[in-house]
């Protein structure tokens, strides 16, 4: 076993990053990870480059903004169209579902179990197709600032974490960082408020249900709450948990880098439910926080299946597609 090989958690490799930053074993790690992509879609990597002050600064703001009262957190509102991914989701507004495009649908599943969550989304401050929407001025001043510098510090580990796959894969460190640009990349800020344990336990009200993510890859940091699941690649239906691991970034794939490779990175389909031996007071479960950053190409850009993925005996399955023509489609059908 490589050393930068730590271990694993319920199947997913626990990698140290750190041996691939400072070039100590740079191919371990890559081939390592790619190979977790490959199996379980997931993987965690310590050492990551993130720095642990900076991790505790955002949770911290994450806090500040989410104890606000309604009325204040609703000074920068979500737009109602799921395609400007931007500002303040209030609980319930928001329902992360597989593949559900028809609204009655979508309605229906949102009546049945709503998402008890709330969230702030921020991306590139520059934007013209899809503007940031913060609180006023003189609202809880520094959260902008911290949460754009939040922003461009993962979009720099984003692009080391895409040189490792790069390699991983065979092919040139760099062929996915021209891609990104972190123009339509998303920073979320995520709580999930106290619930009764019981309606949690009996699926009367859903923190996020089983969904696959569909930009390049998502990187996640996670109180230790613990309520991540992740579908067992061999049992499809079946959960296994991805406990919160001490210092670790969990990264995934998403559908948009799956059908990039052309299937040979699984895209895992997820969710967050009642965490394990969770410590109820009074028939409550604890909140719980997370801090998403998601990775993808600039919707300008049309990518079609990667180098050293097809042959003359094993074509590519996907014809070239433009970023933006798959992600809207797919933003849209959570609202």
């Amino acid at each position: 076993m490589p050393s930068a090989v730590l271990g694993d958690a319920h199947g997913i490799a626990v990698l140290d990053f750190g041996a691939f930053l400072d070039g100590s074993a740079r191919e371990d790690v890559a081939r390592a990870m790619v190979d977790s992509f490959k199996r379980v879609g997931f993987v965690y990597l310590v050492n990551h480059g993130i720095p642990k002050d900076k991790i505790c600064t955002m949770f911290d703001w994450s806090k500040r903004f989410f104890a606000q009262p309604m009325e204040v957190k609703q000074l920068a509102p979500h737009p109602p169209s799921g395609t400007h991914h931007r500002g303040y989701s209030a609980p319930g507004v928001e329902k992360v579902v597989q593949h559900i495009y028809d609204k009655d649908a979508l309605q229906e599943v949102r009546a049945k179990a709503p998402d008890v969550k709330e969230s702030f989304e921020c991306g590139w401050e520059e934007s013209e197709s899809m503007p940031n929407i913060w609180l006023p001025d003189d609202t809880l001043p520094g959260f902008k600032e911290a949460c754009l510098d939040f922003y461009w510090t993962c979009h720099e580990t984003e692009l080391n974490i895409l040189r490792a796959l790069a390699a991983g894969l065979g092919i040139s460190e760099d062929h996915l960082v021209p891609y990104h640009n972190a123009h339509d990349c998303q920073l979320r800020l995520l709580h999930y408020p106290s619930v009764p344990a019981q309606d949690l336990l009996e699926e009367k009200i859903s923190r996020i249900d089983a969904h696959s993510d569909f930009g390049s890859i998502t990187l996640l940091l996670q109180d230790d709450v613990g309520g991540l699941e992740i579908e067992d690649p061999h049992n499809p239906g079946q959960f296994l948990t991805a406990p919160p691991v001490e210092g670790a970034l969990i990264v995934n794939a998403g559908d948009f880098m799956m059908r990039w490779s052309n299937d040979v990175i699984r895209s895992t389909v997820h969710r967050v439910r009642a965490p394990p031996q969770m410590k109820v007071v009074n028939g409550m479960t604890p909140e719980r926080y997370s801090i998403p950053y998601f990775c993808a190409p600039d919707m300008s850009m049309v990518v079609e299946c990667l180098p050293g993925t097809y042959s003359a005996e094993k074509p590519p399955k996907y014809e070239p597609i433009s970023a933006g023509q798959y992600i809207l489609h797919r933003l849209a059908a959570s609202y």
